[in-house]
């Protein structure tokens, strides 16, 4: 590598590792969680399969007022009609919320009369609310359930309606970089923010699992191809992953205007002190 490429690869990782958003899990944890951020930091919280969206939606409301900016997961199939919906947009646009994520969500039957994110992102576009940023989801490395003609079809149908993308975990830069390359060819020209695993304790990962139920903790891995790469490396690890091989992998293209990386996504598992303690040695390198 020379010296020009060596010295951008090290501003892109610093760019990575500056702009990002931290995802946390609605659970009693979350407060704590809140502790080990940066103030201000942007917080997107998930939709819990046990919980509903009852949970995303008061512990959105609680982080916004202590002065974070927050980005709560709206998933399709837990509304449970146009009402609940604008019920939902009331409360966030109220607590000064100006950006949500809207996945279908992890639930085989919808509550309502949502199947899709696509279904809910009409509906709210129809609605007297109106937010800011809308991020859809992308899968670099496919889908257990659905093929890729399916996927990219969702993806250009959701994509007039949204103002960036979230990828789902991915452990392999490599495909991350081929799958913007695709979507770039499809013509989707939204910005991306790519989603990575932070610092993961298998063994606190498993506490977590054995608390709230498998399904929160580990049922979106299974969405992706890539669940089976992620066992080998944690297991590689000796129990504790860090994403320093995503981070380096994805540098050199962070200040690609084709790719337009606008950040890092990260998903904590509620395990935020760990990941910020590496986040910010890797600053300081």
């Amino acid at each position: 590598m020379s010296v020009a490429r060596s010295a951008a690869a090290s501003d892109g990782a610093t760019d990575l590792l500056t702009d990002l958003r931290f995802e946390l899990m609605p659970f009693d944890s979350f407060e704590g969680q809140m502790d080990h951020l940066p103030d201000g930091a942007t917080i997107a919280i998930t939709t819990s399969p046990q919980l509903g969206l009852d949970a995303t939606i008061e512990w959105a409301e609680k982080a916004a007022e202590q002065g974070f900016e927050v980005s709560p997961h709206i998933a399709a199939r837990y509304v449970r009609d146009e009402e609940h919906l604008a019920e939902i947009a009331r409360r966030l646009t109220d607590a000064g919320i100006t950006d949500i994520f809207v996945p279908g969500g992890d639930r085989e039957d919808p509550i309502g009369e949502f199947e899709s994110a696509y279904d809910l992102l009409t509906t709210l576009d129809e609605l007297d609310y109106a937010f800011e940023e809308v991020g859809i989801t992308g899968y670099p490395e496919g889908h257990e359930f659905l093929d890729e003609a399916t996927l990219a079809e969702a993806m250009e149908k959701k994509a007039p309606y949204a103002t960036y993308i979230v990828t789902q975990l991915c452990y392999d830069p490599d495909a991350v970089v081929a799958w913007i390359e695709e979507i770039r060819e499809q013509g989707i020209d939204l910005p991306v923010e790519v989603g990575i695993p932070g610092v993961m304790k298998y063994q606190r990962l498993l506490n977590i699992s054995q608390k709230v139920g498998v399904g929160d903790s580990v049922r979106f891995l299974k969405k992706t191809t890539g669940i089976v790469g992620f066992v080998r490396q944690l297991v590689g690890s000796r129990g504790k992953y860090t994403p320093d091989d995503l981070i380096d992998g994805l540098a050199p293209y962070a200040g690609d205007s084709h790719y337009d990386i606008r950040g890092l996504h990260l998903y904590t598992f509620n395990q935020t002190s760990d990941t910020e303690s590496w986040r910010y040695g890797r600053l300081e390198e």
